[in-house]
C-alpha cells in the first residue's frame, strides 16, 4: 500500500504541478494581454492627445499667419499714406521756397519795396512830422496811415526770417499729420 501511496501522492504533485502551473501561464498571459490593451489604449490617448495638440498649434499658427498679413497689409497702406504725405509736405516746402524767392528777387529788384505803418503819436510834435511822409497811394489798407519803407537789406532778412517760420510751420504740420496716421 505504501506504493501505491507514493503513487497517488505523486500523480496529486504532478497534477498539482500541471494544473498551478497552467494557471500560471494562463494568468500570466491574460495579465500580458491586459497589460498591452492598456499599453495599447495608453499610446491611443497619448496619439489623440498630440493630434489634437497639433491641430490646436497648427491653428494657432494659422491665426498668427493670418494676424501677421494683415498686420502687413496695414503697414503697406500706412507706408502709403506716408509716402504721399511725404509728396505733399515736399511739395509745399518746394512751394513755400518758390514764393520767398520770388519775393527776394523782386525786393532785390526793386520791383517791390517793403513798408512798414508807424505810429504817427510817436513821432508828432506841434508843427513837425518827424521826417516821415504819408506815402500816396491809392491802394493802401488804412487811410491817411503813416508809412515808412523799409531798407532793402531789412527786407531781405525780414523775408528770411519768414522764410524759416514758414518752413518751420509746414515741417510742423507734416510732423502732426505723421502722428496722426501712425496713431490711427
Amino acid at each position: 500500500m505504501s506504493l501505491n501511496w507514493r503513487i497517488a501522492l505523486l500523480a496529486a504533485a504532478v497534477g498539482l504541478y500541471a494544473g498551478g502551473r497552467g494557471a500560471w501561464v494562463w494568468q500570466a498571459s491574460e495579465y500580458g494581454r491586459q497589460l498591452a490593451d492598456q499599453a495599447a489604449d495608453y499610446i491611443e490617448q497619448l496619439a489623440d492627445k498630440d493630434r489634437a495638440y497639433g491641430r490646436e498649434r497648427e491653428e494657432a499658427a494659422a491665426a498668427a499667419l493670418e494676424q501677421l498679413a494683415e498686420q502687413q497689409t496695414q503697414r503697406q497702406a500706412l507706408d502709403v499714406r506716408l509716402q504721399e504725405q511725404g509728396k505733399t509736405h515736399w511739395q509745399e516746402m518746394n512751394d513755400a521756397q518758390k514764393t520767398q524767392a520770388r519775393l527776394r528777387d523782386r525786393l532785390a529788384t526793386a520791383d517791390l519795396r517793403l513798408s512798414v505803418l508807424v505810429d504817427a503819436g510817436a513821432f508828432a510834435t506841434p508843427g513837425c512830422d518827424g521826417g516821415v511822409r504819408e506815402t500816396a497811394g491809392t491802394g493802401g489798407l488804412v487811410h491817411g496811415a503813416v508809412r515808412a519803407q523799409l531798407d532793402p537789406a531789412h527786407a531781405q532778412r525780414v523775408i528770411a526770417i519768414t522764410d524759416d517760420g514758414d518752413r518751420g510751420l509746414i515741417a510742423l504740420q507734416a510732423c502732426q499729420a505723421y502722428v496722426r496716421e501712425v496713431t490711427k
